[in-house]
């Protein structure tokens, strides 16, 4: 049995938003309420009901628990149900109180809990899948089940019979998933890095267009649906901002992260992006703010300052008779430049960096003086965080960590600062 632990408002794990020349940062924190440890196995999801005080957690020692808020303040399982395989994820519609849970072995089942969350009645299986699932999504408005697997498949089910709609192959696993309903679009990522978007129907689906802008593994996606932007974090540390409405390939970073991004949510009501990583690290992002796109990368054979050849350049170090360089990027104009003409380092917020990053010398000149005020919170959740769920009416994020501990935390602070930034 795990524990659980009622820690109170008093202990805080707060962060100052980066900010390029140190003055005026915003500062915030997130107050840890309640902290569930000694879990088993590891934890692979918790989502917070967000009509009671109820948390549902997902574990690889084949339980799915359901955690209720009692009187003396602490939470409880009122229901502990053990599925025939590790649970992997898992997707709950507040509404209905359906709930879907993936296994190791590719089982989906849907369940309901009860209006007093003391039962789960089990409803019916979905087959198709043989490996780990690794995403599930439940679209209500036209009664879909949306699944993807490390079988490399990605289906849509019927979830009033339980009929197979239509089913989609890549050639790696599938490690992520949104769902647009208007448009009936699918984003699917896989462990390429490549993310895929499907527009689905009850007859099948058409492939609109693949998309790629990360180094490694796509880890998680949100979706603004009504700017009709879509958000992937990856195994490079990084989150991209990719414009799916305006139609024009418009891409960009954001980059705070110095581990793996495991979890994505968009708050809508507020316009702003969590990121979490294995890092321990929790940003908040402004996403009122219009951000500049990413420059591409400039390849050249010399040093587009000093001209220095760089290490491949055969022909010019013998002409030259010097060694070659190792070729760098100036992440504010996209320049290959060498180490001695790029040896400063800048935050550049308007461009989603707010960690100081590598800048040529012409570059650094230009922005060194100016304000550049962050459009970010950092906090530390002192532990690699696995998954993460926010409940954007009462204010309350829950974090999964490696350590197998659960946090709740309030995060009201963090929503009030959206007027601030």
């Amino acid at each position: 049995m795990a524990t659980i632990r009622n820690v109170g408002m008093g202990m805080a794990s707060s962060s100052t938003s980066s900010s390029s020349n140190g003055g005026g940062a915003a500062k915030a924190k997130a107050d840890l309420i309640y902290r569930m440890d000694d879990f088993p196995d590891n934890v692979n999801g918790a989502s917070i009901m967000a009509r009671e005080d109820g948390i549902i957690t997902i574990s690889e020692d084949r339980t799915v628990r359901i955690w209720q808020k009692r009187d003396n303040g602490k939470f409880w399982p009122s229901i502990c149900q053990y599925m025939p395989h590790p649970a992997t994820a898992f997707a709950f519609n507040q509404e209905t109180r359906k709930l879907f849970v993936g296994t190791e072995s590719g089982s989906i089942t849907e369940f309901v809990i009860s209006n007093d969350s003391n039962r789960l009645t089990q409803l019916k299986d979905y087959s198709g899948h043989n490996k780990r699932i690794t995403a599930l999504h439940f679209a209500l408005e036209c009664e879909w089940l949306l699944s993807c697997s490390r079988d490399k498949t990605f289906r849509w089910y019927c979830s009033e019979s339980g009929r197979l709609l239509g089913s989609f192959t890549l050639s790696a696993w599938i490690t992520a998933l949104q769902f647009d309903f208007p448009s009936k679009c699918a984003f699917v990522g896989d462990f390429s890095g490549a993310i895929s978007v499907l527009r689905l129907s009850e007859s099948g689906h058409q492939l609109v267009t693949t998309i790629r802008g990360h180094a490694s593994s796509i880890r998680s996606l949100a979706w603004d649906s009504k700017r009709q932007q879509l958000f992937s974090g990856g195994f490079d540390s990084t989150v991209v901002v990719w414009d799916i409405g305006g139609k024009e390939g418009i891409a960009y970073e954001l980059q705070a992260h110095t581990g793996k991004v495991t979890s994505l949510h968009y708050a809508a009501s507020t316009q702003q992006l969590f990121s979490a990583g294995e890092d321990g690290i929790v940003a908040i992002w402004n996403m009122d703010i219009k951000r500049n796109e990413t420059p591409s990368w400039v390849e050249s054979d010399n040093c587009q300052q000093c001209n220095k050849p760089f290490f491949w350049n055969f022909r010019m170090m013998f002409d030259t008779k010097t060694l070659g360089q190792r070729q760098h990027h100036c992440r504010n104009c996209g320049k290959a430049v060498c180490e001695a003409c790029s040896p400063n380092r800048l935050t550049i917020p308007l461009m989603g960096f707010e960690t100081a990053v590598r800048v040529c010398s012409i570059c650094y000149a230009l922005l060194k003086d100016k304000d550049r005020p962050s459009h970010a919170v950092l906090i530390n959740v002192l532990h690699a965080v696995m998954s993460m769920d926010l409940d954007e009416m009462k204010k309350r994020m829950v974090t999964v960590g490696q350590d197998r501990v659960v946090k709740v935390w309030d995060v009201r602070e963090l929503f009030s600062l959206k007027s601030e930034q």
